[in-house]
């Protein structure tokens, strides 16, 4: 009995702070608890830092354009945010980007944002590349070169590389295209692309819809062969080229089409500019003379029967109309009916094509 006496009131001994060890044991809880409540009130705190660091810096929804650099790191990006009051926290960013792991998967490019976004909305617009998007309008008839700098005018891509992927083996393959180039592919229209695209994709983008508006003009297309789809864009290509009112486009092809199934010269001054301009890298001519007509070319149709090789430029959807549904007709020749004029005269011989052609070349010396 005296150990077990010696035993409880050994249990009984106060601890250094003068607390009984039953007096530890009611505070347990207490400590506990009190260590729960610190817990969620830093938990609580640091979400709501999180979500006013998260918050807009401002409530402004007007777009601000924001480049970023191809190579620029997280930091660069986050502290140059925050100098534009875009974000209100560049470290939060920073952070933002290591714990989602996406820090290194941000794209560079051309963005709008708004400053009414959140940090995290900001950041996965860069992670996900969508870009602030830039109209440029290519006229019908346009060349390749001529596409190339207009599209270098607006910052999408370079002349060079933009001409390059027009001659991409990869793309010409997909498109089964059997040419040298995408010449005459590239539909003529408005597009809307980032700054600094990757020009294969344009050409592609140029191409898709290409196919998809020639559907519309002719939905068999695809039984054709490769070849003879390259034949009617070539003419296209003239007609676009020839025409100046549209209602006459397909009487333009009905000429053309006779000429060669009679093998002769199409005899097109497009043709002849063509040459002058994209191949001996002159300005456009005012008018073409004669001694223009013996330019040597496979492309110059003064001087070898038949269609050129390949498109002289990119038609659009009247001059594709009038190569695939060209008028029936027993014209051989035309010209303008005079300097100026938005219509032409058609002949049916060589006399009367001539007699116009007197014509027309009289308004020349008056309009001069």
């Amino acid at each position: 009995m005296s150990e077990g006496s010696d035993y409880t009131s050994a249990q009984q001994q106060p601890t250094p702070d003068g607390a009984t060890p039953e007096t530890v044991r009611r505070r347990r809880p207490r400590a506990v608890i009190t260590a729960i409540t610190v817990i969620i009130l830093i938990v609580a705190a640091g979400a709501a830092a999180a979500a006013y660091l998260n918050s807009p810096a401002r409530s402004s929804a007007t777009d601000v354009p924001f480049v970023v650099k191809k190579g620029e790191t997280l930091d660069s990006i986050a502290n140059r945010l925050a100098d534009q009051h875009l974000i209100r926290s560049s470290l939060f960013l920073r952070l933002l980007g290591k714990f989602s792991g996406t820090g290194t998967d941000i794209q560079a490019g051309h963005y709008a944002l708004k400053a009414s976004m959140t940090t995290n909305a900001i950041q996965q617009t860069f992670v996900s590349g969508r870009q602030m998007l830039f109209r440029v309008t290519i006229p019908e008839g346009f060349t390749i070169s001529q596409i190339a700098e207009r599209l270098q005018n607006a910052g999408i891509t370079t002349i060079a590389d933009f001409t390059k992927a027009t001659r991409n083996p990869s793309i010409l393959a997909r498109f089964h295209i059997p040419a040298q180039d995408a010449q005459g592919f590239l539909f003529p229209d408005t597009y809307l692309f980032p700054k600094d695209y990757p020009a294969n994709e344009v050409v592609g983008t140029m191409i898709e819809n290409f196919f998809t508006r020639l559907k519309t003009v002719y939905p068999d297309y695809a039984q054709l062969t490769p070849k003879e789809l390259l034949a009617k864009l070539t003419l296209a290509s003239i007609v676009e080229r020839e025409y100046v009112s549209p209602d006459e486009a397909p009487l333009i092809a009905s000429v053309f089409y006779n000429r060669l199934r009679a093998h002769m010269r199409l005899e097109s001054c497009a043709t002849v500019v063509y040459v002058m301009t994209e191949q001996d890298g002159l300005p456009h001519p005012d008018r073409v003379y004669y001694k223009d007509l013996e330019r040597p070319s496979p492309y110059n149709t003064y001087l070898h029967a038949g269609l050129p090789p390949g498109p002289i430029s990119n038609p659009g959807i009247t001059s594709l109309n009038a190569a695939f549904h060209p008028a029936k007709s027993d014209y051989w020749y035309f010209v303008l009916q005079s300097a100026g004029a938005t219509h032409h005269r058609f002949s049916k011989s060589l006399a009367e094509h001539d007699r116009a052609a007197v014509y027309y070349l009289k308004t020349l010396d008056t309009h001069s």
